[in-house]
């Protein structure tokens, strides 16, 4: 009788906790971005280092990203309500605490509790459409999470901007208490199944954790002895999951070709795409003399489009498919890519414009994905195995900006567009020529695996041998 009652209410369930999940990562996106405004003013507060400073954002960053595959992990063998409030009550704590703080020990401290925290919403972010909506209504609901993410892209600049013009930036701590408001409704709604619980791998969680933080180390600080120290630790962790009776990452996932192939694609085009929020701000400001409001100014709209189309792009890959949702946002890609490596140097309304459609074919992109590897998942390993696919994009942007910084570093001594003539102009015009093409190549090698199936959904048959 319970079961029958829990199957009843899914999709109401469902249909409020997704409005509800959309919200709180609106709430937590705004709260990864806003203190990147702020940090010159805690580097003159604190009087620190710009490498100092910097670890309000990287140690976020860390966590934040070692988290989401933790509680993706923990999401498949423990009852949801019981992690989100977790979850939850440690980010409030973080922020009532940075909004307390008279030192940056509290602050740095502060940011921790706050990522510890808030990298459960990633995760929920991937399960509730996956574990609450059925395949051919998956798609809206992924639609809705992308939508809310993108909004708090969006404001977060400028809430932070504003706020800071009239009150102490500390005051940013206080934004992200609004999330309590979700909790009742989550602890209501979420289903209260029983879990399996049981045994967690954690020396395999262990092994994966400091592999990812050892990694985003040595980018950060340019240290090859962690780089080695992570390549140490992630061929331990692959040891790990096959010697291991129950591995933190089932061997039965990392086997699957389709899932390992959807992963790869993901991070290569999260690596591409991080491009776009990376070098514009640049291209902006050294190409087109513009401050910085006036940057942000002219990348908020790309931003508000994205939320704007988000909900309508769930229903659209609903209704016409995995596939072409992909091929649009392939072709928005590819095209934003290449007008501006064509138009560097435009009027900034011209690069506004065409940093749009990028945004665009990124939310396109992100929803076609999602949908496609969620279905390649078995029922038992959908925490871990999104939560994987978010450390993936998260391990690419951090990889690609490292990259994207060595090369504007060096610069470019000839441009490959032929009427280009401002020398500072000329490496952005190739990288993004570049990246055009390594667009064309990624659609290649989706269409040779997801394409070539029924639809783009090939692991629907696996998924019901596992369940």
């Amino acid at each position: 009788m319970a079961s029958n009652q829990t199957d009843s209410t899914q999709p109401l369930n469902g249909n409020l906790l997704i409005k509800l999940l959309a919200f709180t990562l609106i709430l937590s996106s705004m709260s990864a971005t806003m203190f990147n405004i702020v940090l010159p003013e805690i580097r003159t507060d604190y009087e620190l280092s710009v490498a100092q400073v910097s670890w309000v954002s990287t140690a976020y960053l860390l966590i934040y990203a070692v988290g989401s595959v933790l509680y993706g992990k923990l999401l498949d063998r423990y009852q949801a309500k019981n992690l989100i409030t977790f979850g939850l009550l440690v980010f409030a704590s973080g922020s009532l605490l940075g909004l307390l703080a008279g030192s940056y020990a509290f602050v740095l401290m502060a940011r921790i509790l706050q990522a510890v925290g808030a990298a459960v919403i990633p995760a929920l972010a991937m399960l509730i459409p996956v574990r609450y909506f059925p395949p051919e209504r998956r798609g809206h609901a992924l639609g809705i999470s992308a939508t809310g993410l993108a909004l708090g892209n969006a404001i977060g600049p400028i809430v932070s901007s504003l706020l800071v013009s009239f009150v102490h930036w500390r005051w940013l701590f206080a934004i992200p208490l609004l999330i309590l408001i979700t909790l009742p409704y989550y602890r209501k709604y979420l289903n209260t199944e029983r879990r399996a619980g049981g045994y967690i791998d954690w020396l395999g969680g262990a092994l994966l954790a400091g592999t990812v933080a050892l990694l985003l180390l040595a980018i950060t600080q340019g240290n090859w002895w962690l780089g080695a120290g992570s390549v140490l630790l992630f061929l331990s962790f692959l040891w790990r999951i096959r010697t291991a009776a129950d591995p933190f990452v089932s061997r039965i996932l990392m086997r699957d070709r389709i899932y390992l192939t959807g992963l790869m694609i993901a991070a290569l085009v999260m690596s591409v795409s991080y491009a776009l929020p990376f070098l514009t701000p640049q291209l902006l400001s050294e190409i087109n003399q513009l401050e910085a409001g006036w940057v942000g100014f002219v990348m908020v709209p790309g931003a508000c489009v994205s939320a704007y189309l988000g909900r309508k792009v769930g229903k659209l890959a609903d209704s016409r498919g995995n596939s072409f949702v992909y091929h649009t946002a392939s072709l928005l890609l590819f095209s934003c890519f290449l007008l501006l490596s064509l138009f560097v140097g435009s009027p900034a309304v011209l690069i506004g414009f065409i940093f749009t459609l990028g945004n665009v074919g990124q939310m396109f992109m992100q929803i076609a994905l999602s949908n496609t590897i969620s279905r390649s998942i078995p029922k038992d390993q959908v925490g871990v195995g999104m939560g994987l696919m978010t450390l993936c994009n998260f391990l690419a942007g951090a990889v690609s900006t490292g990259i994207y910084g060595k090369i504007m570093d060096q610069g470019a001594e000839v441009s490959w567009i032929p009427w280009h003539s401002n020398g500072a102009s000329y490496v952005f015009s190739n990288l993004y020529l570049v990246l055009a093409l390594i667009h064309i190549g990624i659609l290649i090698l989706y269409r040779s695996v997801f394409v070539s199936r029924k639809k783009g959904e090939p692991a629907a048959p696996m998924i019901s041998r596992h369940r």
